[in-house]
């Protein structure tokens, strides 16, 4: 054969291999496979379903036959390597091994002894003080732990509520039970209709200065003491938060004219208060408050002189130790601190419930005592009944003015 033949033969062979159908290509197996109907065979070539055929056929129900093969086929357990249609059997636990204890280290230090950190731990255990060293100028910074400060929070917690609690539920029970018993004391022979300068003005002033302070102070303490469990139910956590936060404002700067009322009173009536033995007769007797009669007193009873030196005396105190208070470590370290809180919240307690009495008596509890401290005039039966002995010492003062010694009576010539 010659070369011109081959490249006949080649030339002629080149069409046939280029052709998709042609030998030289494998068909798919989607290209093989020959649909089951015109309709299929129309979808696969683009020209849509076959006329008459619908365009989406109906599901063929499964037979009930085919659903129990289809339950019998699907596995009972989910487990790997499990067999398929049997239940999983239960793993048994598997305890776990016991911790093997850590033996503690030897404590450091020659001879066994125990080192700083351990006798730091038995101390803290015990309620020892523990205590560092600090590099700031405050040496109370170095202070951790100090067993004082749980006792004074106990006291203050419980054994002040129940201090404060028996004396001043006490007093007032006292005080009800001798209104209904004895009821107001009242003027034996009336009123005469004239009066008796009882009180200046300064010393008005001055009661009312001390009286007015005292009672916010109260007011305020109390809070600090029984707002929490009596008034903060009552007006929610925010009112109680500004009730209390006012309150304490007004607690330190009201300290300041306490005080100085403390120290008027001291000045104007130190030198009527001095007891003396008819004091003990005014005790003796009852003071005017069981029975019918009234013992003879000066300008201040007994009674009177006692509120007048506990206020004074048990009032500087309650002032001297709430401005330690106010002003932390100035004068004393921590221990100071919780003393002066400890004086100073009883006996600021003990003075409360006291002066109801007094305010009892000077209110609702005598008639026309209220008028001393009010305008400052008494009337003459009120004073000749209760401080009788005060009323000749001013009746012969006003003698001595009107008739001065060395003088003699008009129309006496």
């Amino acid at each position: 054969m010659s070369m011109r033949t081959l490249l006949l033969a080649a030339a002629a062979a080149l069409p046939l291999l280029a052709a998709p159908g042609g030998a030289g290509f494998a068909q798919s197996p989607a290209q093989q496979a020959t649909p089951a109907n015109p309709g299929q065979q129309g979808q696969a070539n683009g020209a849509g379903p076959a006329r008459g055929a619908p365009e989406v056929q109906a599901p063929v129900p499964e037979t009930q036959n085919a659903g129990e093969n289809r339950q019998r086929a699907m596995p009972n357990s989910t487990e790997p390597g499990t067999p398929t249609g049997t239940p999983a059997a239960p793993q048994p636990r598997v305890a776990p091994a016991p911790a093997q204890a850590v033996p503690a280290p030897m404590p450091f230090g020659d001879r066994n002894q125990l080192s700083a950190e351990e006798l730091e731990l038995q101390r803290a255990l015990t309620g020892g003080r523990i205590a560092g060293r600090v590099s700031i100028p405050d040496a109370k910074a170095g202070d951790l732990i100090q067993p004082a400060g749980r006792e004074w929070r106990d006291f203050h917690n419980r054994t002040l509520v129940w201090i404060g609690a028996v004396a001043i539920l006490g007093m007032l029970a006292v005080l009800v039970l001798f209104y209904l018993v004895r009821g107001k004391i009242r003027l034996q022979h009336g009123w005469s209709g004239r009066t008796m300068l009882r009180f200046t003005f300064v010393e008005r002033m001055a009661h009312w200065m001390t009286a007015g302070t005292f009672i916010v102070l109260g007011l305020s303490g109390l809070n600090l003491t029984f707002g929490r469990h009596l008034l903060l139910p009552l007006i929610g956590p925010e009112a109680f938060t500004a009730v209390s936060m006012w309150g304490k404002v007004a607690h330190n700067f009201l300290a300041f004219p306490f005080t100085l009322g403390l120290v008027l009173l001291l000045l104007l009536w130190a030198k009527d208060n001095i007891p003396n033995r008819l004091d003990l007769q005014w005790v003796l007797q009852g003071g005017g408050l069981i029975g019918n009669k009234h013992p003879q007193a000066g300008r201040f009873n007994a009674g009177q002189k006692s509120v007048f030196w506990m206020t004074v005396l048990g009032g500087g105190v309650v002032a001297a130790s709430g401005y330690v208070l106010v002003f932390p470590f100035t004068v004393t370290d921590i221990a100071g601190q919780q003393l002066s809180h400890i004086v100073h919240g009883v006996l600021a307690l003990l003075m409360f419930a006291a002066m109801l009495g007094h305010i009892y008596i000077g209110t609702i509890g005598m008639e026309g005592a209220f008028d001393a401290m009010g305008s400052g005039q008494v009337d003459y039966n009120w004073a000749r009944e209760h401080h009788g002995l005060w009323v000749d010492q001013e009746l012969e003062k006003a003698h001595r003015v009107a008739h001065p010694p060395g003088t003699s009576p008009a129309g006496a010539d």
